[in-house]
C-alpha cells in the first residue's frame, strides 16, 4: 500500500576526488543519521564515490553490481531505508571497457531496484563518460519512483524528465554535483535559479516531486578542477513547491529533511498529452 507521505533525506555530503573509502564512509553515515530523523528514502549526490570528472575513475571506478553499490546496499538495509546514490561504473559487458556515470535505487532489503546512467552528460566530461542507454521507474510503497542525473534535468533536456513522468513516475530523485567558479560572489548572483526552472516546469506540469541533491567541496582534478561544488540541494514538489533547500558552500555538509507527498499521476499513456494541453503544454 503507497504511503501518503514521508521524508526524505537530503543528504549533502562532502565529496573528495579519488578517495572512495572516505567517501562512501560519510555516505553511510548519512543513510544511517537519515535514518534516526525517520526519513523513508536517502538522496545522495552525484559520483559520490569518485568525484565528478575525477581521473582516479579510469583506476578506481567498479562494476554495478560491485562493492560500492554493496557498501550502500548494507547500509540502506541496516537502516531500513531506500537509498539513491551516484556512483561511477565500469562496465565489463562489451569487449571494450566503458565509464558511465551512473546511479543506483537501493531498497531497504539491500536489493537494486533500478540502475541508471546518465544521458545528457557534459561535453566535456565524455572523454571518460559513456552516454546512458536506459531509463526505468520502480513502483514502491513510496511512490512511482524514476532516477537520472543533475544535468539530465536542465531545461535543454526535459524529454527525460518528460518520459519519467509519462512512465508514471510520482517522484524523481537526481544524484548531482553542483558546481561553481572558486571566485562565485553567493551574494551577487545566487545559486540555483536554472534548477528552480527547470523543476517548476514539469512539477507544474505533472504534479511531480523532484529531489536533487549535490556534494560540497572543492574539485581537484579533472576539467573542472578549481571550482567548487556548493550544496544547495533542491526538493520541490506539486507546482513548484519548494519543500527543502540545502545550504550554500563548499563546506556546507548537511543533511536537509523534505516532507513528501506523491500524488497521483496526471494521466496515463495518449491521454497524458490531452491533459499536458489542458495545463498549457502544447509541447511534444
Amino acid at each position: 500500500m503507497a504511503i501518503d507521505s514521508y521524508y526524505a533525506g537530503l543528504a549533502q555530503i562532502l565529496v573528495e576526488g579519488g578517495r572512495p573509502a572516505a567517501n562512501l564512509d560519510r555516505a553511510v553515515n548519512a543513510i544511517h543519521q537519515a535514518a534516526t530523523l525517520d526519513c523513508r528514502l536517502v538522496v545522495l549526490p552525484e559520483c559520490l564515490d569518485l568525484g565528478w570528472t575525477d581521473p582516479s575513475a579510469r583506476e578506481l571506478a567498479q562494476p554495478i553490481p560491485g562493492p560500492h553499490v554493496d557498501r550502500l546496499a548494507r547500509a540502506a538495509r541496516d537502516a531500513g531505508v531506500y537509498v539513491a546514490a551516484g556512483l561511477v561504473e565500469r562496465s565489463t559487458q562489451c569487449s571494450a571497457q566503458r565509464l558511465y556515470n551512473a546511479a543506483v535505487l537501493l531498497a531497504p532489503t539491500g536489493e537494486l531496484l533500478l540502475h541508471y546512467r546518465k544521458i545528457n552528460e557534459l561535453d566535456i566530461a565524455l572523454d571518460l563518460y559513456s552516454v546512458g542507454d536506459r531509463l526505468a521507474v520502480a513502483h514502491t510503497e513510496l511512490g512511482a519512483m524514476g532516477l537520472n542525473i543533475c544535468a539530465d534535468n536542465f531545461d535543454g533536456s526535459l524529454a527525460i524528465g518528460h518520459t519519467l513522468a509519462r512512465m508514471g513516475a510520482q517522484v524523481i530523485v537526481s544524484p548531482s554535483a553542483w558546481a561553481v567558479d572558486d571566485n562565485h560572489d553567493q551574494a551577487a548572483v545566487p545559486y540555483g535559479q536554472l534548477w528552480r526552472d527547470a523543476y517548476g516546469k514539469l512539477t507544474a506540469l505533472y504534479d511531480l516531486t523532484i529531489i536533487g541533491v549535490s556534494n560540497v567541496g572543492q574539485i581537484r582534478g579533472g576539467p573542472w578542477q578549481g571550482r567548487k561544488c556548493i550544496g544547495c540541494s533542491l526538493a520541490m514538489g506539486k507546482g513548484g513547491t519548494i519543500l527543502a533547500q540545502g545550504p550554500y558552500g563548499e563546506e556546507a555538509a548537511a543533511l536537509v529533511r523534505a516532507e513528501v507527498r506523491p500524488q497521483p499521476p496526471i494521466a496515463r499513456g495518449t491521454d497524458v498529452a490531452v491533459a499536458l494541453k489542458e495545463r498549457g503544454y502544447d509541447g511534444p
